[in-house]
């Protein structure tokens, strides 16, 4: 059988658990021979890498600094891709244009990690930190009905273009580029995007809401989600996050997501008990 190979791509990349899903995912829907890296590619590189891609490659996932990068080297982007202005997933193949299509799992796998675990209102939002990631989690949660976006950041000006592309939705919400808080913030949901190293006690202090988004999966627990445990808030964790992402991403490379009748449909909870295994691996060192 010949082999047919993803990956996910990055720089770094070693921590990511993508590799742990997607195998135990393949497996569990019995496809013989697909295979699923980790590589890492460094920003600037990333021509050089397709360009070396041969007939045996069917998806690639990709994490910073690639996402934006990858817009202007698809055949083909998809809507959500082009709104969020950064592309986490490359599916290749004969189905697809030539140079593969581009789209952005993150941005629905968010809206699905959230309802997973909160019904309740999602009207205001308050996203810390400025990236691709934040502006595909505040867009989820603009697509889940959120009206008012608050991008809080070290450097506003910085945030711009997650502030351009939240401003775009066509419900056209209300978005804020602001520093880092000096006084208590109140929201339905409070999504952080920054490194565990950037969130400190005074910051946390002043984060008030019902749901804390926290994207992150390691380290973990990270000081928001123990601030959300120890409030009693709803946590919804980075974990959550990447397996509902890269449930998508199966289906995409897969062709579940354009062929229903095949019966490749993402199986979400083993993928997400490996999850959990690995990240306790981890955490025993």
């Amino acid at each position: 059988m010949a082999p047919v190979r993803c990956a996910v791509l990055g720089d770094p990349v070693d921590h990511s658990l993508s590799p742990v899903l997607h195998r135990v995912a393949y497996d569990a829907l019995g496809l013989e021979g697909w295979t699923y890296e980790a590589v890492r590619v460094p920003g600037g590189t990333l021509a050089d890498f397709l360009r070396g891609l041969d007939g045996s490659w069917r998806g690639l996932s990709l994490t910073m600094p690639l996402k934006r990068e990858l817009l202007d080297l698809a055949g083909e982007v998809t809507d959500r891709a082009r709104l969020v202005g950064a592309a986490n997933t490359l599916v290749l193949g004969d189905d697809v244009a030539v140079g593969g299509l581009a789209d952005n799992t993150d941005l629905p796998g968010a809206a699905a990690a959230v309802r997973e675990r909160w019904a309740g209102a999602v009207d205001d939002v308050v996203v810390l930190g400025g990236g691709a990631t934040a502006a595909s989690t505040a867009l989820a949660l603009v697509e889940e009905g959120a009206t008012r976006v608050r991008v809080l950041a070290r450097s506003p000006q910085r945030a711009a273009q997650t502030v351009d592309a939240v401003r775009a939705h066509p419900s056209a919400p209300r978005v804020e580029a602001l520093a880092l808080p000096t006084q208590p913030v109140h929201a339905d949901v409070v999504v952080s995007t920054v490194p565990a190293d950037a969130q400190g006690p005074d910051l946390l202090a002043l984060l008030h809401a019902p749901v804390f988004f926290e994207v992150l999966y390691d380290p973990w627990p990270t000081p928001l989600a123990k601030a959300a445990g120890e409030r009693g808030a709803v946590l919804v964790g980075g974990l959550d996050l990447l397996v509902h992402q890269a449930a998508l991403q199966v289906e995409l490379f897969t062709g579940a997501s354009t062929a229903p009748s095949i019966d490749r449909h993402a199986p979400l909870a083993v993928m997400r008990e490996a999850g959990e295994r690995a990240l306790l691996a981890r955490a025993r060192g």
